[in-house]
């Protein structure tokens, strides 16, 4: 029998020299391991078979990462940005697979965790970097481990644990537009086996803009955010974590810039981050959490875990549709949530084989109310709901190496969805319904009740089992293929927006979506783990989307509907490689691809599929870094970090409109000083120093009212941080 051994430095030596790269064989020069959580166990990178991204503490401040948005152009395929409206409400697509939509009933696509506690809404999901260890990105659907709206993927926090250590860390940054930040962390020992820690910051900036009618900042940030928690180890088997958080966003109602003449065919005007919007309120986004988390060491292969929080949130916001000095389309909202979790895992380790097996139950409420303002007509349109959520699953995910570098993975999650709703739309004559106008139409009378559009209460329950089998080969030391199929869901649920008289099928609400996966990845780490090359090609296909479509009706008011529009499949590569070019110089460079098409979209009874393309999806995402640390003869380093990114072109909607982003480019470059002893670094990051003018968002009201909103213009920022 012939046995044959696949190399593949042969290919690895190939891309380095069609690069121009050169490896001096005798530098002893080596990638550092990089552990993550992805499988909610502790790996290896290099040993995980699932597409992940991991940014260190390290590489987040050299990256001059904020905020969970800045992370997008570290992980391919990927879309983290700021919502319309606020500061803190995230979009995120992964792969094609999302949730633009940041109404309450709707559910993300993208699941974000915070030490594995799962945050529900978007509101208040744009978390700022504070006391992080590091941030993973798991690209494709997450069913089995995760559960259901982790469709797409997820996101995980991951905060550091203490020890006996003390440490004490004081941080801040000066900037354009004025910016100020201040952060606090720090953690003790304050008896034996426990410990105490928390973190508080302030995040400060003048805005890119202004409204041109008051010169109120617009695009500004007035952020505080603070988390405490106890640690306690009563034995050596338990391990104990209190958290409790809490972050208030103050920064203004972010409103659009107008991209066409306006109703009076007004002038737009010069800068993009400069609005002439009516809507002269406050904005105000707060969050806060408590969490129990315990470890019980019960023998030297078991581990049983529990995870208990609460979260809530409440947003008060106004934005403009129309952001011209009228109530064309005015919309002040509010929205309220909260949540319960309890998660219990048991996680066992033998020989050949481990088990990461739990419980999961979800208890959530999601209320709000907006009014649709809607003065070229003088009518208002008040919308109100609630929506209560239910969910239970069991969960299991086997890995057993049946032979000699060969292992085997099945999992499966069997989740019950329960969700109660009520919704409410009725019609006012004039501009402001009496829940509204004592705010913001003070000195008016408050628009006249005229009749009811929707009023109804209903409930619906789904189940849904999301399989996973995988298989993975241990090639050699330095090179593991691997093979997955995963499934994935997103529950369904009931429009809080929808018209009754329009569409009486609105209060049957709607169903699910699924996904299921196909995956084939290679880890390596090769000559002597010098370039780690990472990749994987994937196949999707999507069943069920939801998709929101809003238009005004003939009456003059607007209606909404979420559908099961169809069918959709999406294919692509990823590649992330790391080469340790010499001792002092390392590359960094990550490739995404993706090719979407709807292969069936149903619209009014109509397959219109082929005018229809995936939202915020690029077909290419890229990174393309350097990272030079030129040593001391003290001990001291300073490390240069130049970064170019780009993004093709991406449409913001299902639907081809003027709101859509051509292609761009990104240079960021930051250069970090580190201390012999490491007790203070010092940065200073300059973040698209070209000043590329960039859309991430937008509205298309069928021409009539058509607003942009735009990424940070060139900023640069002096940081740094003392640790004590």
């Amino acid at each position: 029998m012939t046995s044959y051994t696949f190399n593949a430095q042969p290919l690895a030596m190939a891309i380095a020299l069609a690069a121009g790269i050169a490896l001096p064989a005798t530098a002893e020069i080596a990638l550092e391991e990089v552990v993550v959580t992805a499988q909610k166990r502790e790996q290896s990178l290099q040993e995980v078979p699932v597409a992940v991204t991991a940014i260190g503490e390290d590489a987040l401040m050299q990256n001059g990462v904020s905020d969970i948005t800045d992370v997008q152009k570290l992980s391919p395929n990927t879309t983290l940005q700021v919502g319309r409206g606020t500061n803190s409400t995230l979009t995120a697509f992964i792969r094609g697979i999302g949730q633009q939509d940041p109404l309450w009933g709707f559910e993300p696509g993208v699941g974000i965790y915070v030490d594995d506690v799962y945050i529900a809404r978007p509101q208040g999901a744009v978390m700022d970097v504070l006391d992080i260890e590091r941030i993973e990105v798991l690209r494709g659907p997450q069913g089995t481990l995760y559960g259901k709206n982790t469709i797409g993927g997820a996101v995980k926090y991951v905060t550091k644990r203490m020890n006996e250590e003390t440490r004490i860390t004081l941080s801040g940054a000066l900037g354009s537009f004025n910016q100020q930040d201040v952060k606090l962390a720090g953690s003790t020992q304050i008896a034996d086996g426990v410990y105490f820690g928390g973190a508080i910051a302030s995040f400060q900036r003048d805005g890119y803009g202004e409204n041109v009618l008051t010169g109120k900042d617009q695009y500004d940030k007035d952020v505080l955010s603070a988390r405490v928690a106890m640690e306690f180890t009563p034995t050596d088997t338990v391990w104990i974590r209190v958290a409790a958080d809490q972050t208030t966003d103050n920064s203004s109602p972010k409103h659009g810039y107008r991209m066409n003449a306006d109703l009076t065919a007004a002038p737009v005007l010069d800068s993009v981050y400069d609005t002439e919007s009516n809507m002269l309120h406050d904005n105000s986004v707060e969050t806060s959490g408590f969490s129990l988390t315990a470890e019980w060491q019960l023998s030297d292969s078991l581990v049983l875990k529990s995870i208990t929080a609460y979260r809530e949130g409440e947003t008060e916001t106004a934005i403009d549709f129309d952001s011209v000095n009228r109530p064309d389309f005015d919309v002040p909202a509010f929205y309220k949530d909260d949540q319960t979790t309890q998660e219990f895992q048991l996680n066992w380790e033998g020989d050949n084989a481990n088990l990461v097996s739990g419980l999961y139950y979800y208890d959530g409420s999601a209320t709000g109310a907006f009014d649709a303002v809607l003065g070229f007509i003088n009518l208002t349109q008040q919308v109100a709901g609630s929506v209560d959520t239910k969910s239970l699953s069991a969960y299991a995910h086997y890995n057993w190496q049946f032979a000699p570098d060969w292992n085997l993975s099945l999992g499966g999650r069997y989740t019950q969805d329960k969700k109660d709703a009520e919704v409410y739309k009725a019609n006012f004559l004039g501009t402001y319904s009496p829940l509204f106008a004592g705010k913001y139409n003070a000195g008016q009378p408050a628009a006249v009740f005229l009749n009811t559009l929707t009023d109804y209460s209903n409930d619906d329950s789904w189940s849904k089992f999301t399989p996973h089998v995988g298989i993975d080969y241990q090639v050699n030391s330095d090179l593991m293929v691997y093979a997955t199929y995963s499934t994935g869901f997103k529950s369904g649920g009931f429009d809080m927006r929808g018209d009754a008289a329009s569409l009486p099928s609105t209060v049957d609400g709607f169903d699910p979506e699924t996904v299921t996966s196909y995956e084939m990845g290679v880890k390596s780490d090769l000559f002597n783990n010098r370039l780690r090359l990472n990749a994987a090609a994937f196949y999707a296909d999507y069943t069920d989307m939801q998709v929101t479509v809003q238009a005004f009706t003939p009456g003059g008011g607007f209606s909404s509907a979420v559908l099961n529009a169809g069918k959709s499949r999406i294919q692509g590569v990823e590649l992330e490689a790391s080469l340790a070019m010499t001792e002092n110089l390392l590359a960094n460079m990550t490739l995404g691809y993706a090719d979407t098409e709807f292969v069936e979209f149903i619209s009014g009874g109509v397959d219109v599929s082929s005018d229809r393309d995936m939202q915020n999806t690029p077909d290419t995402t890229a990174m393309l870094q350097l990272n030079y640390t030129l040593p001391f003869a003290s001990g001291a380093e300073l490390v240069f970090n130049p970064t170019l990114s780009y993004r093709a072109e991406t449409q913001i909607f299902e639907t081809p409109s003027q709101i859509d982003q051509d292609a761009y480019t990104l240079f960021d470059m930051s250069a970090t000083f580190y201390s012999s002893d490491q007790k203070w670094q010092l940065s200073l990051v300059g973040k698209n120093l070209t000043d590329e003018e960039y859309r991430v968002a937008g509205y298309n009201f069928g021409g009539a009212f058509v607003t942009g909103f735009y990424g940070a213009p060139r900023t640069i920022a002096l940081s740094g941080n003392y640790n004590f």
